[in-house]
């Protein structure tokens, strides 16, 4: 199989991404944030939580360097919103005494859940999706193609799905184990 080299430049150019997310995020006032929404969901650099999504999509066609490249990518976005929501609920929290734990709290809940929803259960699924178009035995050049064409149909029949489920296991296991710690805190 044929791997295209092509995409070096835009892979390394990625790969600065996350610093460049952290960097940015700096400039941007709390919560998107005049506007009051979210700069991480609310703008273009929403679509950097998919890179991995991609980078599997085209496992078939690059070299495997450029896969793991794009959960670099991913994985900076993740980063990059733990740390904006933690800093936002340190700035924007009310009460003096409470304020580091709910920072934690939030930007533990956003780590944890950007990790699943975005990088983890996505790119797990893109891989096993694209791995078993690659068993089809397609005609000449398309053996590498049709897999990457399925895999990047399958990223918008997926998305909800996990974010849902994401929340159900998150509401389900660490939210109420989060709160169970916390509580004893917030009562002092």
């Amino acid at each position: 199989m044929q791997r295209h080299g092509g995409v070096r430049i835009v892979v390394l150019l990625l790969s600065f991404a996350p610093a460049c997310l952290c960097t940015a995020t700096s400039f941007i006032p709390a919560q998107s944030k005049s506007n009051g929404g979210d700069v991480f969901k609310d703008t273009g650099l929403r679509y950097l939580g998919y890179a991995n999504e991609l980078g599997e999509s085209f496992r078939p066609l690059i070299r495997r360097r450029f896969v793991r490249a794009s959960y670099f990518v991913a994985g900076g976005y993740v980063v990059a919103d733990a740390v904006d929501k933690t800093r936002s609920a340190f700035k924007n929290h009310l009460q003096k005494k409470n304020k580091v734990i709910d920072a934690i709290d939030k930007g533990l809940d956003t780590l944890v859940w950007q990790g699943l929803a975005s990088v983890a259960i996505p790119g797990y699924t893109i891989n096993r999706i694209v791995w078993v178009a690659g068993k089809v035995k397609w005609p000449g050049p398309l053996n590498a193609v049709v897999p990457t064409v399925i895999g990047l149909s399958s990223i918008p029949l997926i998305v909800h799905p996990i974010d849902e489920g994401v929340h159900k296991l998150m509401d389900a296991s660490l939210r109420p184990a989060m709160h169970a710690l916390t509580a004893p805190l917030h009562a002092k």
